[in-house]
C-alpha cells in the first residue's frame, strides 16, 4: 500500500556521477531543484521487476515483445482513450533521440522548424545541430497564464516557410496543459500550411485537477497522420537512466522515414532492463502514480505561499501539469546571472535559469518540486529568511 510516507522518505543521492546532485563549489548543504528527475524511489513493482531481470545475470541484446506493446497500448488507451496499434510504436532510447530522428526524417538541412518559447531548451539544440533553422513564436503571458499567440504563429509559418512544429504538451517549463480547443486551432493552421507536428508528451501523466491532457494525435484522423508523438515512462516513474521511449507514428510512410532516420544512426535498441521496467510500470504502477500526483499537489500548495513569504517579489505561475514550477522573479530586479547566484549563494538552492529556455524566460526560474515535503518546507524557510534579512 503506497501512501504519503513513501514520498516523505529522504534518499541520499550524493554520489559520484549523480548529475542532479553534482556539487557547486563554495556551497554547503545545497538543495538541487533544477534538472528534471525526482527524488522519490520508483514504484516497488518496477524495483522488483528489475531485480528479476538482473537475477538472470545475462544482459545481452533483448527485443521488446508483444507484452511490451500491449502494456503501452493499454496505458494510453485507459488513461487517454487513445487507440494505438502495435505497429505504430517505434522503440527508441529516449524522447530527445526520437525528436532528433523525426527532425531529420521530415525536414531537409536549412528548413525552418518552429518552437514556442520559453520551452525545453534541447529542442533548439537538436534543430540547429542538425542544420535546420529555429523559428520562435513567443508564448504570451496574460493574467498569470501563458497562451499561444496564434496570429504570430501563423505569421511566422508563412514568412519562414516552416515545415515542422515541435510542440511541448504538457508544456515545460510554464506548466500549461493545452486544451483540446487550443490544440485544434494549432492543427487547423498546421494543416492549412502543410506543417507536420512533433508532439513531445513525456509529461502527459502529470496533470492536476481541472486540466485534461489531450494527445495531439487523437484530435482527428488528419492530426494522427501529420503527427509524431514522443512518449516514455521515464519521467512518470523516475527511470530516465534506463533509456527507453516509444515514438508513436500512425502513418506508415512517415513511420518508415522516422525508422530509417533512427537506423542511420546505428542505434536502435532500448536498454535490456528498461523492458522489464516499462512492463511493470504500465501494468502495476497506477496506484503509485495516483499517490504521487496527490503528493506533488501538496508540494505545489506549499510553494504557492511563496508570494506572501517574499512580499510579492516571487510569484508562482499556476501549474496545470508537470512537476516543474515556473517562478516569476522579475520584481527582484536582478539580471539572470545575479538571480541564479542569489538562489545559489544566498539560499543554497539550485534552480534552473529561466533564460536557458529562451529570451522570454529572462527573470524567471524553474523549480523541480518532486522531492520530499520536508525539503519544500526548508526551501521556503531559506527563501523567506533572506527576504526578512
Amino acid at each position: 500500500m503506497i501512501d504519503s510516507r513513501f514520498f516523505d522518505e529522504i534518499h541520499d543521492r550524493r554520489m559520484p556521477g549523480d548529475i542532479k546532485y553534482e556539487p557547486v563549489e563554495g556551497v554547503e548543504d545545497l538543495i538541487p531543484m533544477w534538472i528534471a528527475d525526482m527524488d522519490f524511489k520508483c514504484a516497488p513493482a518496477i524495483e522488483e521487476a528489475l531485480k528479476t531481470g538482473a537475477s538472470r545475470g545475462i544482459f545481452g541484446y533483448m527485443e521488446p515483445d508483444s507484452e511490451y506493446d500491449q502494456a503501452v497500448i493499454d496505458w494510453y488507451g485507459s488513461r487517454f482513450g487513445w487507440k494505438i496499434e502495435a505497429e505504430d510504436i517505434i522503440k527508441m532510447p529516449s524522447v530527445m533521440f526520437g525528436v532528433a530522428c523525426a527532425v531529420r526524417a521530415l525536414t531537409e538541412p536549412g528548413d525552418a522548424v518552429l518552437i514556442f518559447q520559453p520551452v525545453y531548451y534541447p529542442f533548439k539544440e537538436v534543430i540547429e545541430s542538425n542544420g535546420r533553422r529555429t523559428v520562435v513564436s513567443e508564448l504570451k503571458l496574460e493574467n498569470g497564464r501563458y497562451e499561444i499567440d496564434y496570429l504570430d504563429f501563423e505569421r511566422k509559418i508563412s514568412e519562414n516557410g516552416v515545415k515542422l512544429l515541435v510542440l511541448c504538451s504538457p508544456h515545460n517549463p510554464v506548466g500549461r496543459v493545452w486544451t483540446e480547443r487550443e490544440l485544434m486551432k494549432l492543427l487547423d493552421l498546421c494543416l492549412g500550411y502543410g506543417v507536420c507536428v512533433i508532439s513531445d508528451e513525456i509529461h502527459s501523466d502529470f496533470v492536476y485537477p481541472g486540466s485534461k491532457h489531450t494527445p495531439f494525435a487523437t484530435l482527428s484522423k488528419d492530426a494522427a497522420t501529420h503527427c509524431i508523438t514522443c512518449t516514455s515512462p521515464t519521467k512518470t516513474f523516475n527511470i530516465a537512466g534506463l533509456q527507453v521511449s516509444n515514438i508513436i507514428v500512425s502513418d506508415p510512410i512517415v513511420r518508415r522515414k522516422v525508422f530509417d532516420a533512427m537506423a542511420a544512426t546505428g542505434y536502435f535498441e532500448v536498454n535490456n532492463l528498461s523492458i522489464y521496467a516499462l512492463k511493470a510500470a504500465y501494468r502495476e504502477g497506477g496506484e503509485w502514480l495516483a499517490e504521487l500526483l496527490k503528493y506533488l499537489k501538496g508540494n505545489i500548495d506549499l510553494i504557492r505561499t511563496i508570494g506572501e513569504r517574499t512580499g510579492g517579489k516571487i510569484k508562482l505561475i499556476e501549474p496545470e501539469g508537470t512537476y516543474l514550477l515556473w517562478l516569476d522573479c522579475r520584481e527582484m530586479g536582478l539580471d539572470d546571472e545575479a538571480l541564479y547566484d542569489w538562489f545559489i549563494h544566498k539560499t543554497g538552492i539550485r534552480l534552473h535559469k529561466g533564460s536557458t529556455f529562451g529570451r522570454s524566460g529572462s527573470g524567471f526560474m524553474r523549480m523541480n518540486v518532486a522531492c520530499p515535503r520536508s525539503v519544500i518546507e526548508e526551501v521556503l524557510r531559506r527563501i523567506e529568511a533572506q527576504f526578512k534579512a
